[in-house]
């Protein structure tokens, strides 16, 4: 059988966050259980050692394929596939029957969404994940965690974490879709470096929207009808405030509306 295995980082400067996460991987992965969720297959902790195996995914992560590291050409229905199964594994943790509480993940990213042979979507790499107190919409704390570029600026100014600090991130991954562009591009100028600024106010402009569309998409793939809702979708999702943003289930409604709408190619 083919894994993947992931080694943790406990050098000393990183030992405590580096066992922290490792546990809670652990603890979230052995009782979760969701297509659109990596499976833990086992574990090791043996001294200083700590190893997660998973299942293997040969297609890689999204921000690999989006930035041409694979020779698979991303159209548009394939895009709207692999959104629709994030958000669905989105869904199902903010839901979190299993366990009982949601579960935030804090890290969604496009580097963290696996692909399987035939492009299904699995969120990986809970390390950093929350499971919120028991009947409360909110935890607060002192300590921001995630990865820049993704941050809900709510949680950020605040500390106050919240399931839509995810789907803000999901917003992220939208438009990392939509563009073929990474969420920081530190290569370009200072006005273009971050995705989000550079494209949320023409979101919901239909004429501008065509010039930010990856070119990389056959345009025989996609009708504006549909990039105009998933722009809309998007710019829903990355709402400064945290009340106008989307819930995880919303967002799964909307996409199978769009994949419906983009059966008209």
């Amino acid at each position: 059988m083919v894994v993947a295995i992931k080694k943790m980082d406990l050098s000393p400067s990183k030992q405590a966050d580096g066992e922290r996460e490792f546990r809670v991987e652990v603890d979230i992965l052995s009782r979760l259980d969701h297509p659109n969720l990596v499976t833990l297959i086992g574990y090791c902790a043996d001294g200083k050692h700590r190893f997660l195996v998973y299942e293997f995914m040969p297609k890689g992560n999204l921000q690999d394929l989006l930035n041409g590291i694979s020779e698979v050409r991303m159209d548009w229905p394939l895009r709207l596939k692999i959104a629709l199964g994030a958000a669905r594994g989105l869904a199902y943790l903010h839901l979190s029957p299993a366990v009982g509480v949601p579960i935030v993940h804090r890290d969604f990213k496009s580097s963290n969404i696996l692909l399987s042979e035939f492009f299904e979507a699995k969120i990986s790499d809970f390390g950093l994940a929350k499971l919120m107190p028991e009947g409360a919409d909110l935890y607060s704390t002192t300590r921001v965690l995630g990865t820049f570029g993704y941050f809900d600026p709510e949680y950020a100014l605040t500390g106050k974490l919240t399931l839509q600090s995810d789907v803000y991130a999901f917003g992220v991954v939208l438009l990392e879709l939509l563009t073929g562009r990474r969420a920081i591009e530190l290569s370009q100028g200072p006005t273009d470096q971050n995705l989000i600024l550079k494209v949320h106010q023409i979101l919901n402009d239909r004429k501008k929207l065509r010039k930010v569309v990856d070119a990389e998409m056959s345009k025989n793939s996609y009708t504006m009808e549909s990039i105009t809702m998933f722009a809309n979708l998007a710019s829903r999702c990355v709402c400064f405030e945290s009340s106008g943003r989307p819930s995880m289930t919303e967002c799964v409604k909307e996409l199978q509306l769009i994949i419906y709408a983009n059966m008209k190619v």
